[in-house]
């Protein structure tokens, strides 16, 4: 499939401001609930979103061309790009079939300010890796300091797990600090309790869009043909919990108490124009797992407490692709499903400034973080807001993802 990707110097008649994550060219979709009527399909555009449905209605999108913009169930790739191509002809400067209708402005032309904004998809499965390769290396460190740092499998494989969908929840979504059995070094017997190490992870995501027979593999050239769009992932940890609980099958309450995902997903088609090659990898993968060309994104991260950056990251430092993902996850011939939600681990740079955790920025609460508006941290505590933004800088504009965000509450008694 050949990608729609609006020209760099392209404009829209609705003004954006140059630094907005939503210009033309990037055209996100996302699942709004409206009073009344029940959730519908948006794009985003600015500082305003298209009422998808609306649209339809009065003809200005084909009803059988595109039959489900009550949300993103049974849409494929090429659907979803399609139907950004017929949006961006609506938008774009010159086009006057929307612009010109006022009375339809009125009803398809949201304020994105008043929108509630659910997951983008359910879904049906949430598979999380571990694929950044200067955190796995911090936490080696931290944990094994008289061995290497990655074990003998992570230059070879994507390491991964299975996690739990239930718990993924949409961006703004107040996570309640859970509670588990912890352990201290010197302690005779486990406690049960809330986690006193509340933790985040900084994380990229991506939706399945087609899947495959079981027994049937997808290999790496095609993988990326499977992914309908991309999101920002909170993957929030309890690390105390996990400290006692992760051997030897890894982590289980310690993680599936929630995971939070930002609203917008941003197409394939939008990030077309920041593909890289990513790192070396080396020693050289085995056959099914090579790379096929630029399979990497420069994607800047960033991550705020409180409101004050502790963080700045980019997709850059992964390891391994979401195509190498995706062929290891069916390389032994398992199936994957419309909907499926894969993470990419936690996404940390060389430098402290960098690390995508509190258990790396503090290195397993050594060395606080001290806040410019007073007081300091080792983990997050109860009220702390803590939103993750994620952007592709382009030449004048830039393609962006919004925000993922999540208030800690306290532990319910």
């Amino acid at each position: 499939m050949t990608p729609f990707v609006v020209p760099a110097d392209a404009r829209s008649w609705i003004e954006v401001a140059s630094d907005s994550d939503f210009p033309i060219q990037n055209l996100p979709f996302a699942v709004a609930v409206h009073k009344g009527r029940g959730e519908g399909m948006v794009c985003a555009i600015g500082e305003f979103a298209l009422d998808l449905p609306v649209l339809m209605e009065t003809g200005l999108l084909d009803e059988e061309e595109f039959p489900w913009l009550d949300g993103f169930l049974g849409l494929d790739k090429e659907s979803l790009s399609a139907l950004r191509k017929r949006i961006f002809e609506l938008l774009v400067d010159g086009s006057t079939e929307l612009k010109d209708n006022t009375k339809l402005r009125k009803t398809a032309v949201l304020d994105r300010k008043n929108l509630v904004l659910t997951v983008p998809i359910p879904p049906t499965s949430f598979i999380d890796f571990y694929s950044g390769i200067e955190h796995a290396s911090n936490v080696g460190k931290m944990f094994r300091p008289d061995m290497a740092p990655l074990l003998p499998n992570y230059r070879h494989l994507p390491v991964g797990y299975n996690g739990r969908s239930s718990s993924v929840v949409a961006s703004g979504t107040k996570i309640i600090r859970p509670k588990g059995q912890t352990k201290g070094a010197d302690d005779e017997m486990p406690t049960y309790g809330p986690t006193k190490e509340m933790d985040f992870e900084l994380e990229m995501g991506f939706y399945i869009a087609e899947g495959n027979e079981m027994g049937k593999r997808i290999n790496c050239k095609a993988a990326e043909e499977h992914v309908l769009g991309m999101v920002i992932v909170n993957d929030w940890s309890a690390r105390d919990i996990q400290r006692w609980e992760y051997q030897p099958l890894g982590p289980f309450l310690s993680k599936s108490f929630a995971t939070s995902v930002s609203p917008w997903l941003v197409t394939m088609d939008a990030l077309e124009p920041f593909r890289i090659e990513g790192m070396e990898q080396d020693p050289e993968v085995l056959p099914h797992l090579r790379r096929q060309g630029q399979q990497h994104f420069d994607i800047a991260l960033e991550v705020l407490l409180n409101g004050e950056r502790i963080c700045e990251s980019n997709t850059m430092h992964l390891y391994w692709s979401m195509s190498q993902q995706i062929a290891h996850q069916t390389s032994n011939g398992t199936p994957i499903e419309f909907g499926d939600l894969y993470a990419s681990g936690t996404i940390s740079g060389p430098e402290p400034g960098s690390y995508g955790s509190m258990l790396e920025l503090t290195w397993r609460g050594t060395k606080p973080i001290e806040l410019a508006g007073g007081g300091s941290r080792t983990f997050l505590e109860d009220g702390d807001v803590l939103t993750m933004r994620a952007f592709a800088q382009g030449d004048g504009f830039r393609v962006g993802f919004g925000e993922c965000l999540g208030e800690i509450l306290p532990a319910v008694n």
